[in-house]
């Protein structure tokens, strides 16, 4: 997919609330958040897609599945466009972070296009969960199936997809713990807790390389804020957590399991194309790592703020994972 075309599809996102720009239906406060987002983004390509992923009434344009690509020495990415698997290559094995939508995805892009990035499907170890939705969810227990793979998710997310009427929910496995260390070859990944998009998401922290040298990644679990303004007042705790988390692992690396959420695509492709030597666009660097949780915070504090000016406060009676925000 060419950069022109990924840019194209993600000006079809509300644009950035700005101090010129905020939405007309905003109350004062929520506008007050927005624009201080949007003001803290400046002109960060990064931080402006967050601003607009995070806006009241965004939509995730459908966009071409990009190609497959190794965005680290030791991370490799497989896309639909909308949702993307992220695999940890280990010198003992794969470590794949999310598994798409459906048994038939893992089948035809997961295995397919790990291969042609030189990587062995039949080394799939683990796959990680992030949240309890199906399009990360879809293809695992078929990578379970196929090559032995363990399943993980956190127990409240497994709790949840034991509700859900998807025919493709994995069978219970292994629980992910908050601070949870877990070691494979030569790479360790950290995972910690932080719900709000689902009860149990889960964010990991890991040691990434990019030409030889060392930086370390994060991927948020899940972006979408609940529809409960109790839950995205969670979130924000888990904001919070999950920066100071960030800061004491010196995370200067940022990902998300949908590309369109933050840019993700679009760097892609910049990467894809950038002659040798250019610096890596999926390295932020700590201060601007830190900015990007910022702005997060910022935005859903005024997605609270809106509820609360809406009177839309109430918890919903039950949550299961079909009636969950659906995405990112």
């Amino acid at each position: 997919m060419s950069r022109r075309a990924l840019l194209a599809a993600a000006a079809l996102l509300p644009l950035p609330v700005g101090r010129a720009e905020a939405s007309a239906a905003a109350p004062p406060s929520a506008k007050a958040y927005y624009d201080r987002a949007a003001r803290l983004a400046g002109h960060d390509p990064v931080l402006r897609q967050l601003v607009k992923g995070l806006s009241p009434g965004a939509q995730m344009p459908t966009v071409q599945a990009p190609k497959p690509l190794r965005i680290f020495d030791n991370v490799a990415v497989v896309s639909t466009g909308f949702v993307s698997a992220t695999a940890l290559l280990t010198s003992q094995g794969v470590i794949l972070i999310d598994a798409l939508e459906s048994p038939d995805q893992a089948e035809k892009i997961i295995v397919p296009q790990l291969r042609s990035l030189g990587a062995d499907p039949s080394a799939i170890k683990y796959v990680v969960v992030a949240h309890a939705h199906s399009d990360h969810f879809g293809g695992a227990q078929y990578l379970a199936d196929r090559y032995g793979a363990r399943v993980m998710m956190s127990p409240a997310d497994w709790a949840l997809v034991a509700r859900d009427s998807s025919p493709h929910v994995p069978k219970r496995d292994l629980d992910i713990a908050h601070g949870q260390r877990l070691t494979l070859g030569d790479s360790t990944i950290t995972f910690h807790h932080t719900p709000g998009h689902t009860p149990g998401t889960v964010s990991p922290i890991f040691p990434v390389r990019w030409k030889g040298r060392r930086h370390t990644a994060m991927l948020w679990g899940g972006t979408n804020p609940p529809a409960a303004t109790a839950e995205k007042r969670t979130y924000v705790s888990s904001v919070l957590a999950f920066a100071a988390a960030m800061r004491r692992a010196g995370v200067d690396v940022e990902l998300m399991n949908h590309g369109m959420s933050d840019n993700g695509l679009v760097r892609m492709e910049e990467l894809r194309a950038a002659p040798a030597g250019r610096a890596n666009p999926f390295v932020l660097g700590s201060a601007r790592a830190q900015r990007f949780m910022q702005v997060m915070e910022i935005m859903l504090r005024g997605r609270i703020a809106t509820d609360e000016a809406a009177g839309t406060t109430a918890r919903p009676a039950a949550m299961t994972a079909s009636s969950s925000p659906a995405c990112c």
